[in-house]
């Protein structure tokens, strides 16, 4: 186990939180259950059933009507309510739904305007890494991008104790290629200055320039980022989904997410391909952020 995953479980275990996992009858959901009890890691709340059919109700002002049919629903309304602090869901559903019962019975986080999401990853040799938006956004816009960069950053200092050093990456390399694709990312980094000055981000970079220090020394000369990247933007979703899948299955890394970010509240998606162990690595995530908010 890594130093930093054994690090998320004892900081878990020093802090119980009620994490709903809330894919019901599913049976690795049913065995991280056990190991998350067992291991006093969180305390993992079960939906052994929910609401009748045709139960809907006005969970909150403002907010939409929620359906006390879907666990996903009951699950995100019991930490809106208090009654958990975290919930996860999605082994056996999409990320769109997931998405859509944390907007109705959570809503978005205050001074946040794009919910995203983001993989945390730990490379053979220890180091982390952060890509965003891997799961949510398909072709973000300037400002979708620039709040995708400042809460994927958030996720990283919050997961690792570092400090994020942000690349937004592009085919291109400080004006080695003109398009309009270009131009957004070269727009997304000037308004992530804006909003988060003390931020260490660069762009617009291609990866090896954002993360080789040699690329970086040589196409990007004077930045604080280049070569030295451990948060990485992505200007699609196409170009992060497949980025993401080949960093875990041809790079060796272990994979945690997707996470979500900007939700008012602490909900996680879990990849349909999970295992019962990521399931138990995002529940403790799950309880490390809900120990903050």
């Amino acid at each position: 186990m890594s130093d930093i995953l054994e690090g998320w479980y004892q900081r878990a275990a020093a802090n119980l939180k009620r994490v709903v996992l809330a894919d019901v009858g599913d049976a690795r959901v049913s065995e991280a259950a056990r190991v998350l009890s067992d291991r006093a890691l969180v305390f993992p709340l079960l939906l052994d059933g929910v609401g009748p059919s045709d139960a809907v109700v006005d969970f909150a002002s403002g907010r939409e009507k929620i359906d006390l049919a879907d666990p996903f629903h009951v699950g995100a309304a019991m930490v809106a309510v208090g009654e958990a602090d975290a919930c996860i869901a999605g082994a056996s559903r999409p990320t769109s739904e997931v998405i859509r019962a944390a907007i109705r019975c959570l809503g978005v986080a205050e001074g946040v305007s794009t919910i995203s999401s983001s993989f945390l990853f730990i490379l053979p040799d220890g180091t982390s890494l952060a890509y965003g938006d891997c799961g949510v956004i398909p072709d973000p816009d300037v400002n979708q991008m620039a709040s995708i960069a400042v809460s994927t950053a958030a996720t990283y200092r919050a997961l690792t104790g570092e400090e994020p050093r942000v690349a937004m990456l592009s085919f291109s390399t400080k004006g080695s290629a003109e398009h309009p694709r270009v131009d957004k990312v070269r727009a997304a980094t000037a308004q992530v200055r804006g909003i988060a000055p003390g931020l260490a981000v660069d762009g617009e970079l291609q990866f090896d320039a954002a993360f080789v220090p040699a690329v970086g020394a040589s196409k990007a000369q004077g930045s604080a980022v280049a070569g030295s990247a451990n948060v990485f933007v992505f200007p699609d979703l196409d170009s992060a989904n497949i980025a993401y899948k080949i960093t875990e299955r041809l790079g060796g890394a272990k994979a945690f997410g997707p996470l979500l970010q900007g939700v008012g509240a602490v909900m996680h998606d879990l990849s349909r391909g999970c295992s019962s162990d990521d399931i138990v690595n995002v529940a403790v995530i799950a309880a490390l952020q809900a120990q903050t908010q």
